[in-house]
C-alpha cells in the first residue's frame, strides 16, 4: 500500500474492521500492514479510538470541508517535517473519519435500544420477604414495610422490629410454667420464603434465624417442657440462645441437629444431594436417620447422605455463611451449583444447551446486583448466558 489509492483502501479496511465486517482475506491483509511497521501499529491504534475519533470529526465538522478534499487530493496544505505518505496515511485518515461518521452515529442509535432491551431483560436480585402462617392457617405477608404487632397467639405476641425481623415476645402465661399450656396445645407457626427471598425470625427464646430463598421454619410460639424443636426446610443460620437445662433440636428431612447454645448453618436443600451443617462457634451433635451420631467442633462441617455422615475437617466457612453476608462466594465451585444458587435467590429456571464442561470457579460478589453481573464470572470459561423470561439459558 505505496500509494492514495492503497490508503483509502486501508481506510475501508479499518471501517469494515470497526463495523466487524472483516472477511478472512480482509482480516489477513489488514494484520500484515499493521505487523509491517511499529508506525502503522500506532496509526491504526489511533484510528480505533473512539473518543480521538471523536474529537477529528468534530475538528473536521468546523473546516471548510470542500477545501480541505481539494488539499487532500492534491497532496498539499499539511506542512509537516514527516515523509508524503504519511501525510497521505493522515489524509486517509480524514477520509475514514469521514466513512465513519455515520457508522459510529448508526451503531450508537442501534445500541442505545439493544442496552435498554438488555436492561429490560436483567433479573433484579431477590429481596427481604416471606409469609408467615398462623397456627389457625392464615397467613400474613411480610417484606420489611411492617412495623409493631402483626398478630397476636395464645402463647406470644408478633411484631415486626425496624429492621424487617419477625419478633416473639411471650405473653406471662408463656414465661410462668406454672400457666402455660400443654406442650401439645402450644400454638405452631411456619415461616416460609419463595424464590427471590429471604428473612430474619428472633424466636420466643430469643434465638436469631436467617431463613435462605425457598426455605421454611416450622416453630412453636412458645417453648414449653425440657427442649426446644424447631423443623427446617432449605437453608438457615442460626444464633441459638444458650439454655442448657432446654437443648435445641433443628429437624431436616435426613437428620436432628442438637445443641445448647453456638451458631451455625444447615444447607437442607434436596436438590443439592447432601444435607451440610457447618459450625461456627460452640459444638453441636448431627444425628441422621439411620442412627448414625456425630458430633463436630468449629470449623468442621457435616455431611449427612441417606447412608452416613462424613465430616469434612476443613470446611470453608465464608464461603458456607456467605448467603448471610449478602454476598456470593465461589471458592472451585462447579457451574451447576453455582446455577441452583442463582436460581433461587433470582427466582429463575436453568436450562443447559450444549456440553458444558465441567469446570469450578473463584470468586465474590455482592447478592444485591442484577443476574447479569454474576455472568461476568463465569463468562471468563466461555459459557454464554441468555435471559429469557425467568430462565436463563446456558450455553457453551
Amino acid at each position: 500500500m505505496n500509494n492514495y489509492n492503497s490508503y483509502f483502501d486501508l481506510g475501508q479496511l479499518i471501517a469494515k474492521y470497526m463495523r466487524n465486517e472483516l472477511s478472512d482475506q480482509e482480516k489477513l491483509q489488514l494484520d500484515q500492514w499493521i505487523q509491517a511497521d511499529i508506525r502503522n501499529q500506532e496509526l491504526f491504534k489511533k484510528l480505533t479510538d473512539e473518543q480521538l475519533l471523536n474529537k477529528e470529526l468534530e475538528t473536521f465538522s468546523a473546516t471548510d470541508k470542500a477545501l480541505a478534499w481539494q488539499k487532500i487530493r492534491k497532496g498539499t496544505g499539511f506542512k509537516s517535517k514527516t515523509s508524503k505518505p504519511r501525510w497521505i496515511a493522515y489524509a486517509a485518515a480524514i477520509l475514514l473519519l469521514a466513512s465513519l461518521t455515520i457508522t459510529l452515529n448508526k451503531r450508537r442509535t442501534a445500541e442505545q435500544p439493544q442496552n435498554l432491551a438488555n436492561q429490560r431483560k436483567d433479573i433484579p436480585p431477590g429481596t427481604n420477604k416471606a409469609t408467615l402462617t398462623l397456627a389457625d392457617g392464615s397467613t400474613i405477608v411480610l417484606d420489611s414495610t411492617k412495623h409493631g404487632q402483626i398478630a397476636s397467639q395464645q402463647n406470644a405476641v408478633i411484631k415486626e422490629d425496624e429492621n424487617g425481623k419477625v419478633v416473639y415476645e411471650a405473653t406471662d402465661a408463656a414465661q410462668n410454667p406454672a400457666g402455660s399450656l400443654p406442650t401439645e396445645t402450644i400454638a405452631m407457626n411456619v415461616l416460609a420464603t419463595p424464590r427471590g427471598g429471604q428473612y430474619q425470625v428472633i424466636l420466643p427464646d430469643g434465638t436469631k434465624v436467617w431463613l435462605n430463598a425457598a426455605s421454611s421454619l416450622k416453630y412453636p410460639t412458645a417453648f414449653t417442657g425440657n427442649e426446644r424443636r424447631v423443623e427446617l426446610t432449605g437453608e438457615a443460620y442460626f444464633e441459638v440462645s444458650k439454655d442448657p437445662s432446654k437443648p435445641f433440636h433443628v429437624k431436616t428431612a435426613s437428620q436432628t441437629v442438637t445443641v445448647l447454645g453456638t451458631h451455625f448453618n444447615i444447607n437442607s436443600y434436596t436438590d443439592e444431594g447432601a444435607t451440610k451443617t457447618t459450625l461456627l462457634e460452640g459444638s453441636v451433635r448431627v444425628t441422621g436417620n439411620n442412627g448414625q451420631s456425630v458430633k463436630i467442633t468449629p470449623g468442621q462441617q457435616a455431611v449427612t447422605t441417606l447412608n452416613s455422615i462424613n465430616i469434612n475437617e476443613n470446611a470453608n466457612i465464608d464461603e458456607a455463611v456467605a448467603w448471610k453476608n449478602g454476598k456470593f462466594l465461589f471458592s472451585n465451585t462447579d457451574l451447576q451449583t453455582i446455577m441452583r444458587q442463582l436460581s433461587r435467590w433470582y427466582d429463575v429456571d436453568v436450562e443447559y444447551q450444549g456440553k458444558t464442561a465441567s469446570k469450578h470457579y473463584m470468586g465474590r460478589i455482592s447478592r444485591n446486583v442484577p443476574v447479569s453481573q454474576i455472568f461476568e464470572i463465569l463468562k471468563t470459561s466461555g459459557l454464554n448466558f441468555t435471559i429469557n423470561g425467568r430462565k436463563i439459558i446456558v450455553k457453551s
